[in-house]
């Protein structure tokens, strides 16, 4: 079955075409700047023939799902010959609440269901709605699921997942942790335990997905039982531009000192923060703190510093909370291409008995080893491949319907 994965933001839509017999990607591209001006860009995977960039008006989603089916079926560049060769659509869905523990075939009540938890991600919620109205209007005989990013983290005990405030925020408003990446975290996990030849029922794993936004999650047994994001994807590991942890005090003190709303220290925790914040403004890619770390910029090599720092505390919290580790994977742009960050978090590890490989180390993008032969925990990178994910997950449930 050919799946479309799709991914939509307020004024984005990344696709992905999937050929899940084969779990092949057959074609991909994203629709940008939706609603301003618009661009279009397409690729053929099967042919690899390259990117077609296409400057085209698109004024809403709708538009732009259109567009994407005009590529796919195009007879030149396309990819399949006609819309009935889509057998689903799955689409990311960043924030499920205690609603959804799993994906959910789409109908008008999880659309109303998926509305209500907007309050919990007002920036993602709606933008992912969008797209599925807009798939449902153009691909009415479609079926359609959507994969939660918090799903995978809905097995959290809730010693973890409370905070210590009082009960009725819980019990009124439901604000607790839920985690984001969930979907990496499943997939990098079950994969995890393929490669170590073991069920993941027998296996305590760590996963750290390292971008510009982080997040590390502790799965025992297959399960969920910790991870570092919160209520919002702000808390946690330090990232590109958030915060991560940090004393809610600050909050007040900054608007105070700089008289300022809350909403506007909220909006500096998540934009102007992390090792951007840390470095002095240097930027938030980890390729341009090292240059700047080579040319001898102190403030670049104190958020490398910081960001290895909180990583390795997070392992380490998690090691604790599962009573050890057999596997400690790296994922996700930073955690699969960084081999500096990756040495860095590794130097604290040797109370674990593991260490990293040096030469092993030097790995981009790839699945390997960079454990040491003779370590007790073996550490892994492992690519992520959220959009996979959601395609096996759409294509087993629409399987069973």
């Amino acid at each position: 079955m050919n799946i479309l994965v799709i991914n939509c933001g307020s004024s984005s839509l990344k696709f992905q075409v999937i050929d899940t017999a084969s779990e092949t990607m057959l074609a991909k591209g994203l629709c940008e700047r939706i609603g301003i001006d618009g661009s279009l860009t397409y690729e053929n995977t099967v042919k690899k023939s390259g990117k077609i960039t296409r400057e085209v008006e698109i004024p809403n989603h709708k538009v732009g799902i259109q567009l994407v089916l005009n590529e796919l079926t195009d007879p030149e560049n396309g990819v399949i010959s006609s819309l009935e060769e889509i057998g689903a659509v799955g689409h990311r869905v960043v924030h499920g609440g205690e609603k959804f523990a799993k994906p959910v075939i789409i109908n008008d009540e999880v659309i109303e269901a998926i509305r209500e938890c907007s309050d919990l991600a007002p920036l993602h919620n709606p933008a992912n709605l969008t797209g599925i109205e807009a798939c449902r209007s153009v691909m009415p005989g479609t079926p359609m699921v959507a994969v939660f990013d918090t799903a995978f983290h809905q097995t959290m005990p809730s010693k973890a997942y409370m905070y210590a405030i009082p009960l009725r925020y819980y019990e009124n408003y439901k604000i607790r942790k839920y985690g984001f990446h969930g979907t990496s975290h499943d997939f990098v996990s079950s994969e995890a335990a393929r490669v170590v030849g073991k069920p993941i029922e027998d296996l305590k794993i760590i996963v750290c997905h390292l971008g510009n936004g982080s997040s590390v999650s502790a799965v025992k047994g297959g399960k969920c039982v910790d991870t570092s994001m919160g209520l919002t994807p702000l808390a946690g590991l330090i990232m590109g531009t958030r915060s991560g942890d940090i004393d809610p005090a600050i909050v007040e003190y900054i608007a105070q000192k700089d008289n300022v709303s809350v909403s506007d220290v909220l909006r500096i925790l998540q934009k102007e923060s992390g090792v951007f914040g840390l470095s002095g403004g240097l930027s938030s890619d980890f390729r341009d703190l090292w240059k700047g770390e080579e040319e001898g910029n102190k403030n670049a090599r104190l958020a490398l510093e910081a960001f290895a720092y909180s990583v390795a505390k997070y392992i380490g919290a998690y090691a604790a909370a599962m009573n050890g580790v057999d596997v400690i994977c790296f994922t996700a742009g930073v955690g699969e291409n960084d081999a500096q960050v990756r040495a860095m978090i590794g130097e604290y590890l040797g109370y674990l008995g593991t260490a990293i490989d040096p030469e092993a180390n030097k790995v981009h993008g790839e699945l390997r080893e960079i454990s040491t032969k003779d370590s007790k925990v073996k550490m892994f990178v492992l690519p992520t491949n959220e959009e996979l994910a959601i395609a096996r997950q759409t294509l087993s449930l629409v399987e069973q319907a």
